[in-house]
């Protein structure tokens, strides 16, 4: 026989027998005896003219040939599998993958996600999150949503909204600080762009002190460490609204900066698919709702 038709069925058995070390457990998760799962794998190693295993006393072990087979089955079979899982209710479940900064998942997104999930419940997303370092191509991403100007070479954008930055800290550090210049006597802490704090303070019409505050590469643990009394914080106010809004955190003062916006990003290259589409317009939608409720409720307000 040639060994590109080798049965699936002997295949399927060598790879749950590798598994479990055991034809008997294998039998048992493929429904079949002990007896028809060690004739299937004796019927492969005369296929394939080479033993895949070594009978022992109590149990198997895998010869040199059977290791270097079982990745490729596992890997193979894994994938048929996931491919059939996303099959439901006589819906097939497309895929999207968004790469997202921490800051926009936990401040925007998640917040959100309950209410994707029930208007597209066959699209399976995959929510990945960065420090706004990524690679879109590299990492299989349909999208990444990004913090920074929309130029990234060889994508589009599709500009979200803007995300002011302003100081944040405890409440117990907030109680001490009455005008911008009291900041010098606090741990600053910083982020890995180096000239935020500087602008703040020209934008506040304050010397900039020497900044020694610790460095982070995500917003999301910088904000953890300021609730904590670790120091305070240049954030996007925004991204952390409830966190203000039940005391955990405290905006000492109004001014702000702002420094770029959030984006969605995809490829140029990328063909769009059902899954993506969804995606794209259900946030681009959902962005613009509620910025005019936003906008509805600082009118009220004045």
């Amino acid at each position: 026989m040639a060994k590109s038709n080798v049965p699936l069925n002997a295949l399927r058995a060598f790879e749950a027998s590798a598994r479990h070390l055991s034809f008997t457990k294998a039998g048992l998760e493929l429904r079949v005896t002990q007896a028809a799962v060690s004739h299937q794998v004796k019927g492969l190693e005369e296929i394939l003219g080479l033993r895949l295993f070594r009978r022992l006393p109590r149990g198997l072990a895998l010869t040199d040939e059977g290791q270097a087979l079982i990745p490729v089955l596992a890997d193979s079979f894994g994938r048929i599998r996931a491919m059939l899982e996303r099959f439901e209710d006589g819906h097939f479940r497309d895929v999207v993958t968004v790469g997202t900064v921490g800051t926009f998942a936990t401040g925007w997104l998640l917040p959100r996600l309950k209410v994707f999930c029930e208007a597209h419940p066959y699209v399976d997303l995959r929510l990945l999150t960065n420090n706004n370092r990524v690679d879109i191509a590299g990492e299989g991403l349909d999208y990444a949503i990004r913090f920074g100007d929309g130029s990234w070479h060889g994508t589009e954008a599709a500009r979200l909204f803007a995300a002011p930055l302003s100081p944040v800290c405890a409440p117990t550090i907030a109680q001490k600080l009455r005008r911008p210049a009291d900041l010098a006597r606090q741990v600053l802490l910083r982020s890995y762009r180096a000239d935020e704090w500087a602008r703040w303070f020209e934008a506040a019409g304050v010397p900039c002190p020497v900044v020694r505050g610790a460095v982070f590469d995500s917003s999301v643990t910088m904000a953890e460490a300021a609730a904590q009394g670790a120091g305070v914080a240049l954030l996007p106010v925004r991204m952390f609204a409830r966190e203000l809004r039940r005391g955990r955190m405290a905006r000492p003062f109004d001014v702000e900066i702002t420094t770029g916006a959030y984006w969605l990003t995809w490829l140029k290259s990328k063909q769009e698919t059902r899954a993506m589409r969804a995606f794209k317009d259900w946030l681009v939608q959902s962005v613009a709702a509620a910025e005019t409720a936003t906008g509805g409720a600082r009118r009220r307000r004045r």
